[in-house]
């Protein structure tokens, strides 16, 4: 097997671009979300094939201003309600699931990028507020060590969605002293510090070229590192004391993964869709009977459509149910975290069951590469692999709280 390789880091040049969408209002991001589905829809095959958004896609969403809608109006951007954080991916997937799984990441890292001091949004977004940014969230794929001035980092993070396109990256680490974790942060690294691997070889999800990215010993001056270890005494996101829409401290350790489920939330509604237009127009191949007219296959497009409307509902409802909170200065505790992680887990499993009914009940026409089937079969089952899908990962520490177990985790 051939060893994964570098892609050239320095081959991405994006040209900056000054644009203010301050004024822009939730309902008109919510139809300029919804006049890009054709389009993406059109390129959802070439999408597939590059295995990362091609130039016209990523300018597109940019011409609309929809990768800044969470972005502080300081800075230009929309800073719409929060609930746009699931339904704006959701209606994007309508047309590309893997567009919007990786417009979810770019755009929350805006959200994110909140948290930081003044003078790393100063760095970034003053000199470009249309500049994306991808990410590395595993604290253990880094490791850093204090230096003056800042820190040293090393590591490989895998799963870094959308990093062709973005001229930054947030990488997640461990700092350590010795053998000693002394704190767990986040790293705004650009683009020239790191390297990507090409290794986005997979299954499913091949348009969010979810690649590997390196670096070794890099410098990382303090601006541009926030502590993740909340109950510290005395932890404290600088940036919440200028940018003090509620919004923007919503913990992405709760609903953080809805935006991402949106996305394949509409994959699964697009297969629905889609599958009963097919059966719609035929009939069996043996008995020429109408295909509509089965019972039993009437029963599973019924429960296929429940679980794919309860999924959505479910989640939309937690989305609004997180914003609420926090407008009424609710803070969430532990347990409520992991309740809201248990629901995105368990939201996505019905999902994906209604994509594997409706793939079933397609017999071999569902195989067939000229239609859509096989693709959103696959993208559902690649998706699922995620950690905040994980049934394992997320119910195992909500039962663990509810039967008087302690769940201990620095960044939850």
């Amino acid at each position: 097997m051939n060893a994964p390789k570098a892609l050239n880091k320095n081959s991405f040049k994006p040209q900056p671009v000054r644009r203010s969408f301050q004024d822009v209002s939730y309902e008109e991001a919510v139809d300029r979300a919804q006049k890009l589905v054709p389009f993406l829809s059109s390129q959802a095959a070439l999408i597939e094939k590059t295995t990362y958004l091609p130039s016209q896609v990523v300018n597109a969403i940019h011409e609309t201003g929809l990768f800044r809608y969470q972005q502080p109006k300081m800075w230009g951007g929309m800073e719409v309600d929060f609930r746009g954080f699931m339904e704006i991916p959701y209606i994007l997937g309508l047309g590309c699931p893997s567009t919007a799984w990786v417009f979810a990441n770019l755009a929350s890292h805006n959200r994110q990028l909140a948290q930081w001091p003044l003078a790393a949004q100063e760095e970034i977004w003053g000199e470009n507020p249309d500049a994306l940014i991808a990410s590395g969230v595993a604290y253990m794929q880094g490791k850093a060590s204090q230096v003056e001035g800042g820190l040293t980092l090393t590591g490989s993070w895998g799963f870094s969605s959308g990093v062709d396109v973005c001229e930054w990256n947030m990488l997640s680490c461990l700092v350590k002293e010795g053998d000693k974790t002394v704190d767990w942060c986040v790293c705004l690294v650009p683009r020239s510090d790191y390297m990507i691997i090409d290794d986005w070889q997979t299954m499913g999800m091949l348009g969010t070229g979810s690649r590997t990215v390196q670096c070794t010993d890099i410098f990382v001056p303090a601006h541009r590192i926030i502590s993740m270890n909340i109950h510290r005494p005395g932890h404290e996101f600088l940036g919440f004391r200028v940018h003090q829409n509620p919004m923007f401290k919503i913990p992405t350790s709760s609903v953080g993964g809805n935006g991402i489920a949106g996305a394949m939330i509409a994959n699964a509604r697009m297969m629905y869709e889609e599958t009963v237009a097919w059966i719609k127009s035929k009939s069996t191949s043996y008995s020429g009977a109408k295909m509509s007219d089965i019972p039993t296959l009437q029963m599973k497009i019924g429960m296929a459509e429940g679980k794919i409307d309860c999924a959505y509902q479910w989640l939309m409802s937690n989305t609004i149910e997180a914003e609420m909170a926090y407008k009424n200065h609710i803070v969430f505790d532990t347990p409520t975290k992991l309740k809201y992680r248990r629901n995105t887990a368990m939201a996505m499993k019905m999902a994906n069951e209604a994509v594997d009914l409706l793939h079933e009940l397609l017999g071999a026409n569902g195989i067939y590469e000229k239609n859509n089937f096989e693709r959103r079969f696959r993208d559902a089952h690649a998706s699922a692999g995620h950690v905040v899908f994980n049934l394992d990962a997320q119910f195992v520490p909500f039962g663990l709280v509810q039967l008087g177990g302690e769940f201990k985790s620095p960044t939850m």
